[in-house]
């Protein structure tokens, strides 16, 4: 199965010398496979490249055929949505704290990565969203997210207000800090923490969240993945949009964000014996063992 992954990117946590050790551990171990190694031109900044071809986003893209991450979440999501229109394949090795997508410990890297490249491993894909900001009937900001996009009061130190939509259908007029529409992948994420829904990344459906609202009844909702969203920030108050918490574009009274499922998917890899549930279960710190 080695032709199959001839060209493998690796692509690692900017600013970070724990990954330059184990990055180039593993660009050895598939250069003595005789896979053609890439290194993201960022990654190489940080690490060194050590004589390994290094590589833009747009050219990882166009010749890779499998991505390996090594760093947390928020790596992947980065290397996500930059790949996310190429189809490249990833896989995830865990250098950060939590690692829900990020599944291989680093200590394991070798064997899972060869175990892998051996045709062994699961498939899934998570769809991302597409979001725009329109400004007085003109798009100003386009972009995509993994796990969500947050609209939220910026740095005022009151509520905001904002009208929401549902496929052109008026649903309320939310006055709160702010609202996180996740995917199943960012379920698990900010969203998480506003007691919003765990959604399967098999569920197609994409979780609205209010953020601290001022009617108890404004609750988390799960809507259809083909659901078409549009949040409307009410006058007079500015606001900030957040993307995967990596990316953010300053609101004003009156804009509106327009949000949708994307065309592009990402595809993630796993090791044998991956289970989500497991995996929520060693992340979350659920009961350690079942009761015999």
């Amino acid at each position: 199965m080695d032709k199959e992954f001839s060209k493998v990117a690796l692509i690692g946590k900017y600013q970070s010398q724990e990954i330059a050790g184990p990055l180039l551990t593993l660009a050895a171990f598939l250069h003595g496979r005789g896979i053609e190694v890439l290194i993201e031109e960022g990654t190489a900044l940080s690490v060194g490249a050590n004589g390994y071809r290094v590589a833009s986003y747009e050219n990882l893209g166009a010749e890779a055929d499998l991505a390996v991450v090594l760093g947390g979440d928020g790596t992947m999501l980065n290397a996500a949505r930059r790949l996310a229109q190429y189809g490249v394949p990833l896989v995830g090795v865990n250098q950060g704290r939590l690692g829900f997508m990020t599944d291989i410990a680093c200590q394991d890297m070798i064997a899972a990565i060869s175990v892998l490249l051996n045709g062994e491993f699961s498939s899934e894909q998570r769809h991302l969203l597409d979001i725009e900001v329109v400004r007085g009937g003109l798009r100003v900001f386009h972009t995509l997210a993994l796990n969500d996009v947050v609209v939220n009061k910026g740095d005022i130190g009151r509520m905001i207000e904002l009208e929401v939509k549902i496929d052109g259908e008026f649903i309320y007029l939310l006055r709160a800090d702010g609202v996180i529409v996740a995917t199943p992948t960012g379920s698990t994420a900010y969203a998480l923490s506003a007691n919003g829904p765990i959604l399967h990344p098999a569920v197609p459906g994409i979780a609205l969240v209010p953020l601290c609202p001022h009617a108890l009844s404004n609750r988390p909702i799960t809507l259809c993945d083909q659901s078409k969203i549009e949040i409307m920030l009410v006058p007079p108050h500015d606001a900030r949009i957040h993307f995967d918490g990596q990316m953010r574009f300053d609101m004003i009274a009156g804009d509106c964000v327009r949000i949708a499922r994307s065309q592009y998917a990402i595809t993630l890899l796993h090791p044998p014996g991956y289970s989500y549930l497991a995996m929520l279960r060693e992340k979350l710190n659920w009961s350690s063992s079942p009761r015999r």
